[in-house]
């Protein structure tokens, strides 16, 4: 007899208040990311943050990722709606966010971010790149608490019964293999790669080949969007036709990675003594540093 999935998608009931697992996850999503940022920060100084600026870009990839997702969700799986009701793009309490459209939404987000701090776009994307994947087994373990985003049919001994699905059929339970593989995998992987130093776009790029991959063998368990099904034949779904261009780029990097070599490596004395708001100098850019302390040097002196 196949597991009925019965699992009380809220967290916390206080009466006037439901605090539910779904945005528990995202919680831990962002907490979990700012404390592995900090703590590359402060053991990795070689990387050229401070613990300041890994709070600030907190800031940043949460708006980026809330208005990101919404907009991606609607935009990709509910356009029809959002053409009968455009209002519907803003109504965050119904439910329904996209992880290319969060990815889309964050990486703007940092542009923005690279800007304001005189970092360069690679220096942030590669930072941040290795801290993201436990944020998505978190989300997509709370996607199956709440019985949703469930797996095909099949009858493999774990399979399982989700109440919210068409039918009565036993499912793959695909919410967690996404956990398990884009996830924790990818996790493991990507932290392991980007440990030491690697050059510029090579830890963004194995961030992007490496989630397309795990992302399109899910599909292949997951069932599709009612609404949308197959775009063609019965293997190519949306999620897949999303991370094409994520492989493609992801390569594209890799390659570019270990044929350009670029160090982006700074000068951790520089990061120390430059700790509010600065621009870090990476190792071959001393001479813009040493001109950057001229003029302030100067502007003293006046």
């Amino acid at each position: 007899m196949p597991y009925v999935h019965d699992i009380n998608p809220v967290a916390l009931d206080l009466g006037f208040l439901q605090v539910h697992w779904y945005g528990v996850s995202y919680l831990v999503t962002f907490f979990v990311g700012l404390a592995l940022g900090l703590w590359r920060a402060r053991n990795q100084p070689w990387r050229g943050w401070t613990k300041e600026q890994v709070w600030d870009m907190l800031t940043y990839v949460i708006i980026g990722t809330l208005i990101g997702g919404r907009m991606g969700y609607v935009f990709f799986y509910q356009f029809g709606e959002f053409l009968d009701n455009p209002l519907y793009l803003f109504n965050f309490f119904a439910g329904g966010m996209s992880f290319h459209g969060g990815f889309i939404g964050v990486s703007v987000a940092l542009i923005l971010y690279a800007r304001r701090t005189g970092k360069s776009y690679w220096q942030v994307a590669d930072f941040i790149a290795p801290l993201a994947p436990i944020g998505f087994a978190a989300v997509r373990t709370g996607n199956f608490i709440n019985g949703e985003l469930w797996g095909r049919a099949t009858d493999v001994p774990w399979a399982m019964i989700f109440p919210h699905a068409p039918d009565d059929l036993a499912r793959h339970p695909s919410q967690l293999y996404q956990a398990a593989g884009e996830g924790l995998a990818l996790f493991i992987l990507l932290w392991w790669f980007s440990h030491k130093p690697r050059p510029r776009f090579a830890v963004t790029g194995f961030f992007l080949a490496g989630y397309a991959i795990f992302r399109s063998i899910a599909e292949f368990f997951r069932e599709p969007d009612a609404h949308i099904g197959y775009l063609a034949g019965e293997w190519l779904t949306m999620g897949i036709l999303l991370s094409l261009p994520m492989l493609i780029l992801g390569i594209i990097f890799l390659v570019m990675a270990y044929r350009l070599q670029i160090d982006d490596r700074v000068d951790p004395a520089a990061v120390a003594a430059e700790s509010t708001d600065s621009k870090p100098a990476g190792l071959g850019g001393q001479k813009n540093k040493a001109k950057s302390k001229s003029k302030s040097s100067k502007k003293r002196r006046r």
